[in-house]
């Protein structure tokens, strides 16, 4: 049965590729998998049917068959694990590489969304300008040890997987920022991921609906 996920009708990111539904559109290309997108507007977003299956309000989610998920690492991991080619099969390697999904979630990427509320939601705020640059050195941190980390290596844990699908999407969010340029490795790491054709088809598929909502 093919799933259905759920996007922004109106993404507020302007066709990025930033929003989250990209990591799922992203996971189902690599794989080879057909999906469907049910579209819905911020308003849709707080009515009683989305919230049944999102109950904070919130995309993607992810409808197949009699399930239906929210939270885009939970479906990314879902789906990595239904079918073959973004988890190792070796169980260690399957471990190691789950374990860099969360990491990109919950290590890296809180400090860049409080980051990111900071620069766009707390502007006259009178200790905005003196908080910003601790918010800056928090994401520098973990980027210079994810970098210590990935080394020259062309990914985090031997081949591509679902953890280097979820950590590109993550540090992409500091794209234009500046602050990633400072990391040749984590730069060039990024690039790699942008440069698979799933991911080519997964970001012409979100900027496609950007297009179409302009017109």
């Amino acid at each position: 049965m093919t799933p259905t996920i759920t996007g922004f009708e109106r993404s507020p990111d302007r066709g990025q590729g930033q929003a989250r539904d990209m990591r799922v559109r992203w996971a189902l290309e690599e794989l080879g998998q057909p999906y469907d997108v049910r579209l819905v507007s911020f308003g849709e977003m707080k009515q009683p049917p989305h919230l049944a299956l999102h109950p904070f309000g919130q995309i993607p989610t992810y409808e197949q068959g009699d399930l239906a998920l929210f939270e885009s690492g939970a479906i990314v991991l879902h789906v990595a694990q239904s079918h073959p080619g973004l988890l190792p099969e070796d169980a260690t390697a399957r471990a190691r590489a789950i374990m860099w999904i969360f990491a990109a979630l919950n290590t890296v990427e809180p400090p860049i969304v409080e980051w990111e509320q900071a620069r766009y939601h707390e502007r006259d705020r009178p200790w905005h300008q003196a908080r910003l640059p601790l918010l800056e050195k928090r994401i520098r941190d973990r980027l210079e040890q994810l970098s210590a980390r990935l080394g020259d290596a062309d990914w985090l844990d031997g081949s591509f997987s679902a953890g280097d699908l979820m950590m590109v999407t993550v540090l992409r969010r500091l794209e234009g920022s500046g602050i990633l340029d400072g990391y040749p490795s984590l730069c060039a790491y990024v690039a790699r991921g942008e440069a698979r054709p799933a991911y080519r088809r997964a970001f012409a598929a979100q900027r496609a609906v950007f297009t179409a909502s302009q017109g």
